[in-house]
């Protein structure tokens, strides 16, 4: 029994069992769509209908298949996410710093911060591109301003969570400014850091299709919306739709393992 209550405890069996509600709820959608008598492609296909798109070898622009028409789109479009991503997360971070360093800099900057976040994306992308005049640079701006504000704003949060007494306890050994951020407060603030890139990474990439669908171009946004406008099979935004998910799932993961052995510390003891 403890074997059996250990395997049902742990969080591997937690996911697969996730996936299979997944997987019958929306198999139970798709019949119901499909004895309605509407096209199930074009609405919700049955999983497997999308599994036999991704094998298929047949090509649908006269050299490439559906699979290796998405794979090439998403590299381009994962790249210019993946560097405005970076971007983004290193000025957030220097910001949220110097926010924290100087109160000046904190009253002059984080009202204009919160407005950049609150403009839509899609009414960003006429005017980044309008400023760089480049279609890839604009995305890679775009990514990174979406990035930016919960990088920046979660930092000054872990910098600000830090209780007065460590502040205190530093000064009493006559620590330096500098020997404060370093020894104290970008450790603690580390894991608030790490938060604000989990929840910026799958961002950047959903700006970064949102953007593709607007401007054209080579992208998964472009291929998607040809795809909807019937232009090729109607799996392709399925298979899109599935790569994006996947992508937003991997880059959580990989950042929370980057994390964990960045922050040990902060890691919750086991058992």
């Amino acid at each position: 029994m403890s074997i059996l209550k250990r395997i049902v405890n742990s969080r591997y069996f937690m996911v697969f069992l996730w996936m299979v509600i997944i997987v019958a709820v929306w198999e139970v959608f798709a019949f119901i769509v499909q004895f309605t008598k509407r096209t199930p492609v074009n609405i919700l296909p049955h999983i497997y209908g999308i599994i036999e798109s991704i094998l298929d070898t047949k090509t649908i622009n006269g050299s490439e298949t559906a699979l290796q028409m998405v794979l090439i789109n998403a590299g381009a479009t994962l790249s210019r996410a993946g560097i405005g991503f970076l971007i983004g997360t290193a000025l957030g971070f220097t910001l949220a710093l110097l926010m924290n360093l100087s109160g000046t800099v904190e009253k002059i900057a984080f009202p204009y911060l919160m407005l950049i976040q609150m403009i839509p994306v899609l009414g960003m992308a006429p005017i980044v591109l309008a400023l760089t005049g480049d279609i890839a640079t604009s995305r890679i701006v775009i990514a990174a301003i979406l990035t930016f504000y919960p990088v920046a704003a979660n930092t000054l949060a872990g910098f600000k969570g830090v209780h007065k007494e460590k502040h205190e306890l530093m000064y009493s050994y006559a620590a330096s400014k500098f020997q404060l951020y370093t020894k104290t407060l970008i450790p603690a603030c580390l894991p608030a850091f790490f938060t604000g890139m989990k929840i910026a990474a799958p961002m950047a990439v959903t700006a970064s299709i949102l953007v593709d669908t607007l401007q054209g171009g080579v992208g998964l946004g472009c291929l998607l919306s040809q795809s909807l406008k019937g232009a090729m099979t109607r799996y392709v935004f399925w298979q899109i739709v599935i790569l994006s998910a996947i992508v937003g799932i991997l880059s959580f993961v990989l950042i929370g393992a980057i994390e964990k052995r960045v922050c040990p510390y902060n890691q919750k003891p086991k058992g």
